[in-house]
């Protein structure tokens, strides 16, 4: 994998994880206020988990453009960098929607399309590096886990 696209993907993550964190606030009181299933994770798992999946999101994306242009598929190239362009943006509203704008429910919506985007770039990924592909899977099952529990919460809290 090239350098120069490594850099690239490390710093759209870094961009999409400075953007989310500034949105995030575990110790707001209205956040500590929600009736929260019994199975969400304890707060300590989130930022370990993300750190790791953001390096997964950068490195298999890197790979996986890397392979698209060493393979004389351009156009797929562009196509991937657009697909992870949205699924970062995806990915940094959720903390905007649940956090600032106080809307689970609208969060959870977004959350959903979050885990088909993610679900995309795994396929994306497969079709040229399949270790990346492998790599990039587990970002999309939190997604989707992230989406049952923003919709659970959602739930259990309709005047939130």
């Amino acid at each position: 994998m090239r350098a120069g696209t490594l850099a690239r993907t490390a710093a759209a993550v870094v961009a999409t994880a400075v953007t989310g964190s500034a949105a995030t606030d575990p110790r707001d009181p209205w956040y500590l206020a929600l009736d929260k299933p019994a199975w969400q994770p304890p707060p300590v798992a989130f930022p370990v988990v993300w750190t790791a999946l953001y390096a997964d999101v950068a490195l298999a994306s890197a790979a996986a453009i890397d392979g698209l242009e060493q393979a004389g598929r351009a156009d797929e190239a562009r196509a991937y960098r657009r697909a992870l362009a949205a699924n970062l943006v995806l990915n940094a509203g959720w903390s905007w929607l649940f956090f600032r704008a106080r809307r689970p429910w609208l969060a959870a919506a977004e959350c959903a399309v979050l885990a088909v985007n993610s679900a995309d770039l795994v396929r994306r990924t497969a079709r040229v590096n399949q270790g990346a592909a492998a790599a990039l899977t587990p970002y999309a099952a939190w997604c989707g886990f992230a989406t049952a529990l923003t919709a659970a919460i959602a739930v259990k809290n309709p005047g939130a």
